[in-house]
């Protein structure tokens, strides 16, 4: 399925160790950051979210890495939401760095009730806005990210 959604970081020193290399722990940084940057543009923001009374906790991840990345890279992360069910979603990631393949991810997140921490089903108008996000085809060219293999 084709990405819609990219966000950009530039890989800090704090993330890198003595040669320079980010740590493999930064990577879930700029899923998150990009995860939070989609919710911002496509269902009014992670806070819109907690405002309604649900938050999404991070019930399992995990990263397939390529390539390291290094202090001050400008990586391009592309983030999308699936696999929606009831009370849980997974997102899936792609990080590069001029149009190299440095990592893949994904993670399964929760949809909870925040005063009892039970489970709640995905509210329609979030819903909608996701898949509103998932059929635009406009914000990453299509060509583009088939060239990159990111269109499978």
């Amino acid at each position: 399925m084709p990405f819609h959604f990219s966000t950009e970081v530039i890989v800090r020193f704090a993330e890198t160790d003595a040669a320079g290399i980010a740590h493999h722990s930064a990577y879930l940084v700029w899923f998150e950051a990009a995860r939070v940057a989609y919710l911002a543009e496509h269902a009014g923001g992670y806070q819109a979210l907690r405002d309604k009374g649900i938050e999404s906790p991070v019930v399992e991840i995990s990263v397939r890495y390529f390539s390291p990345a290094r202090f001050d890279d400008k990586l391009r992360v592309y983030a999308r939401i699936f696999d929606i069910r009831g009370a849980r979603f997974r997102c899936q990631y792609v990080v590069e760095r001029d149009g190299e393949r440095l990592a893949e991810g994904s993670s399964l997140h929760a949809l909870v009730d925040s005063r009892t921490f039970r489970p709640t089903r995905m509210p329609a108008w979030l819903r909608e806005a996701i898949k509103v996000a998932e059929s635009n085809n406009s914000s990453i060219d299509k060509s583009q990210l088939s060239q990159k293999g990111l269109m499978r």
